[in-house]
Formats: C-alpha cells, sequence, structure tokens
C-alpha cells in the first residue's frame, strides 16, 4: 500500500491510484542545463576576463565571494531567466550552479557563519556591490569596494568577437542602431521621448551578425546617433589594429544619415550605407521609375519596384554630394518610395542588389536587440544611476554573448541552430536533474524523459572541440 505521511500533498485519484507529492525528493535543481552554459563558457573565456574588469578592495581574508565567482552567478542567472537580484537569494542554494560557478564547496557546508551554511553562493546584498559601487571606492570605502573598469568591459565584447575567428574576413558589416529603454521610475537622466511617447533611455547598440560589439546606455533627449563618431573611432580603431586589411562597411536607418558620421567614415576608409529619409527633391529624381511601377502594378495587380541612383547633396546639411540609391515602389496601398545614401560604387554592387541583399538585412539586427531586452533582461534598468545602470545593461549582454555562442558553437547544424535564446533556455537548459554531492565528485542525473537527450551529447561533443581549438589558438601580443 502506498506509505502516506501528515506531509503528503493529496491531489486527485486516477481509478485505483491516488496522486500524492511531498518535499522529500532530495536535492533537486530545474536548471540542468547550467553545465551547457559552463562549458561554452569554457570554450570562448568569456566571464573569466569579464571579471578581471573589475577591481576589487576587499579584504581577501574576509572575503568568501570572488569576484570571478560573482560575475558567473550574475550572468548564469540572466541566461538561466533570472532577472532580478532578489531571485538570487534563492538560488544560492543550488549547488548545480555553485558548481558551474566555481565553488568549491557546492553544498555550502563550510561557510563561515552557521546561517550561512547551506548557501553555498552570494545573496543579492553581495551581489548588488558589482553594480552599485562608485567608481571612485577605495579600500578604505565602507561597504561598496568593487569597481568596474568601463573601458575594459567596452574592450572585451570587441576583443570576444574578434577571437570568434580562427581568420581575418575580408570584409565585415557593422549595424547601429537606437532603441527604447522604457523606465518607470525616477532614474537619473530619464526623459520623456516623443516618437516612442514614454519616458525611456535611449541605447545604442552595435552588431556584426549575431556578435554584440557595444551596448551604450544614454539619456533619451538627444539624437538618436549621438555618440556615433566616437564609437565608431573605438570599433573601427579595436577590429583594424588585429586585422589591418579588413574591409568595413557601417549600416543604419535614416537616423545615423549625418554628415559627420558619413565624413567620419569617408576619411577613415570606412563605408557606410544609410537610410535616408524622404523629402520632395529626393521623389522628383523618380518620377519616372515611379509612374513604371505603378503602371507595372495595375497591369500585374502586385506589388512592383524600380530601381535608380543618383548623385544628391542637401542643401544645408551636407558638405558634398553623394550616391543615393532610390527605391520606387508602388503597393496596393499606393506609392513607396525608399532611399539609401551609401559610399558604396555603383560598379561594386549595383542599386538593386545594394538596397534588397545589402541594406534591408540590417533588419536582422531588430531581432538581435529584441532578444537580448526580452529574453535576457536588459531593460531591467530599475536602478536610480545611469552607471549602475550601464552595468546592468552589461551584465545582460555579456548573457546574450555567452547564449549566442552556446548557438554559434554547439547548435549549427541542428534544428535549434537559429532559435531564440528563451527557446534555448526552454529546451536545453531548464531541464530538472537530481544532485548529489560526495567527497569525490558532483553527480548529476537528468530527468530519465528528457526529449532531447541525443542533442545534448551533441552539443557536448562540439563544446569539446570547441575547447580543444581554444587551447591550441596562440596567444595574441
Amino acid at each position: 500500500m502506498t506509505q502516506c505521511t501528515r506531509d503528503t500533498m493529496r491531489f486527485k485519484r486516477l481509478g485505483k491510484r491516488n496522486v500524492v507529492a511531498d518535499f522529500r525528493g532530495g536535492t533537486i535543481t530545474s536548471d540542468g542545463g547550467a553545465l551547457l552554459l559552463d562549458r561554452t563558457d569554457q570554450a570562448i573565456g568569456l566571464l573569466g576576463r569579464a571579471a578581471e574588469c573589475f577591481t576589487d578592495h576587499r579584504d581577501a581574508d574576509l572575503t568568501e565571494h570572488g569576484v570571478p565567482e560573482l560575475v558567473r552567478q550574475r550572468v548564469f542567472g540572466l541566461a538561466l531567466g533570472y532577472e532580478d537580484l532578489n531571485d538570487h537569494d534563492e538560488l544560492s542554494r543550488d549547488p548545480l550552479l555553485a558548481a558551474v560557478v566555481g565553488k568549491a564547496d557546492p553544498t555550502g557546508g563550510a561557510r563561515r557563519r552557521r546561517c550561512d551554511r547551506d548557501r553555498p553562493l552570494a545573496g543579492k546584498s553581495t551581489l548588488n556591490r558589482l553594480e552599485l559601487t562608485e567608481p571612485t571606492a577605495g579600500a578604505a570605502s565602507r561597504y561598496k569596494k568593487i569597481v568596474l573598469d568601463f573601458e575594459a568591459m567596452r574592450s572585451l565584447f570587441v576583443d570576444v568577437f574578434l577571437d570568434a575567428h580562427a581568420a581575418p574576413p575580408a570584409r565585415i558589416i557593422l549595424d547601429l542602431d537606437a532603441t527604447d529603454d522604457p523606465l518607470h521610475g525616477r532614474q537619473e537622466g530619464r526623459f520623456f521621448h516623443g516618437y516612442y511617447r514614454h519616458y525611456c533611455y535611449l541605447p545604442l547598440y552595435a552588431f556584426c551578425g549575431e556578435h554584440l560589439l557595444a551596448a551604450e546606455l544614454r539619456p533619451s533627449d538627444i539624437d538618436a546617433s549621438a555618440g556615433t563618431v566616437a564609437l565608431l573611432e573605438r570599433l573601427v580603431g579595436q577590429v583594424r589594429r588585429r586585422w589591418p586589411a579588413v574591409s568595413i562597411l557601417v549600416r543604419a536607418d535614416s537616423g545615423f544619415a549625418r554628415d559627420e558620421i558619413m565624413a567620419w567614415c569617408e576619411s577613415h576608409g570606412v563605408d557606410y550605407l544609410f537610410g535616408l529619409a524622404k523629402n520632395s527633391r529626393l521623389v522628383a529624381e523618380i518620377v519616372e521609375e515611379l509612374a513604371a511601377a505603378k503602371a507595372e502594378h495595375e497591369q500585374t495587380g502586385q506589388a512592383a519596384r524600380c530601381f535608380r541612383d543618383f548623385t544628391y547633396r542637401t542643401r544645408d546639411s551636407w558638405r558634398r554630394a553623394r550616391r543615393v540609391v532610390a527605391k520606387a515602389e508602388h503597393l496596393p496601398g499606393g506609392a513607396n518610395p525608399r532611399f539609401v545614401v551609401t559610399s558604396v560604387s555603383p560598379e561594386m554592387q549595383g542599386p538593386r542588389a545594394l538596397y534588397e541583399q545589402t541594406y534591408c538585412a540590417r533588419g536582422e539586427m531588430e531581432n538581435r536587440i529584441k532578444e537580448q531586452q526580452l529574453c535576457l533582461f536588459a531593460d531591467r534598468t530599475s536602478t536610480r544611476w545611469m552607471r549602475s545602470n550601464q552595468i546592468r545593461l552589461w551584465f545582460s549582454s555579456l548573457g546574450y554573448v555567452l547564449v549566442s555562442a552556446l548557438r554559434r558553437l554547439g547548435l549549427a547544424g541542428t534544428r535549434l541552430a537559429r532559435a531564440r535564446c528563451d527557446t534555448i533556455r526552454l529546451k536545453l537548459l531548464k531541464i530538472g536533474a537530481a544532485v548529489r554531492v560526495s567527497v569525490r565528485r558532483v553527480a548529476v542525473s537528468f530527468a530519465s524523459g528528457f526529449p532531447l537527450q541525443t542533442l545534448f551529447r551533441h552539443i557536448l561533443g562540439r563544446l569539446a572541440r570547441a575547447i580543444r581549438r581554444a587551447a591550441f589558438r596562440p596567444l595574441r601580443c
């Protein structure tokens, strides 16, 4: 007969059987796939280098949680779906997370204070010191003494991108975009944005394909392109120091078609391709093409488009004439002219290919931004200060880089090769597992009914090969 106690919870009957439950299953985690994140980090060396961007002024003799452990705990937590620091008061008991973070004692039994001895990991009050420490803090500061070097963190994202390539590519495309980060409190730098119609920050992102190169938090009372020249100087300079012969194209929407940005690109041997807001002078240049597209649409009933390129200069804002490519399109709803401005010559790429194949591909970057904001909580900028919110944005960015590397290195060629971060989390990271800690090992037993066991083993094999390749990669000077 079924043995029941007062702790047993009864749910219903299934024929002759009772459905009952209790809390005596032992040490079980719902995040068994964290082991994949750990292997991915071993392949790209991300979080160890991120920890080196911090200076720890705490007394080592009184410190139980080192900066590398704190950084790994914070980023793994985001990748696993725990967006708030408050979550870590419960996560601090998870022995598997403690193992992947690097705790020698995943049970916490050796903690100094008796009340901490079932908590191997740091709680929210310790973790928030990574974000809330003032830049001038030092050993004499009272509480928060872990200072982040902003320039080192900015360089790290580009270094990880460069390290991901075994050989320099012939050409790279840098995608730039600004987006809104809604605010619901009285944060520093809070302003109302007329386009988005709410209070927000206006972060500036840079990607190369799936690789995140920059995530800069900014107030929203500025032009969308503000700070772009300084960002390009840093990104292009860092890339060319490693890859001096690489060809670079900067791509963005019409918010970046500013003379200052285009002039910088022209003087530094960087191509650009920017959207260009339409006006009456531009539309007048393609009257014949619009008429031809309309005639084709009336004949076929389908969307019709013609292309033309021409030289154009604004009356006041541009210092020189530039190549403009026009799309004269007619849809069932009427004419839909669109324009881009570029330094790419007609000999390198014709107008149709330039617009349809190169410019339209920039929309993929918007998916990457949505992925970071929706899946990795880049919008959790809820502290009072800009500096700490920037650090939170970078922790989210580190989480994105880690999960993106798992997708690139482990899932290539599988049905999840293009899965979003939250799908990867649901399918591969949220795995129930029993954890047994002994003197010699931490044994993890995954749920027998896990449906993607073959894929899980395949991913581990691919990550193991990536780790071996990284081990034989020559050191950079």
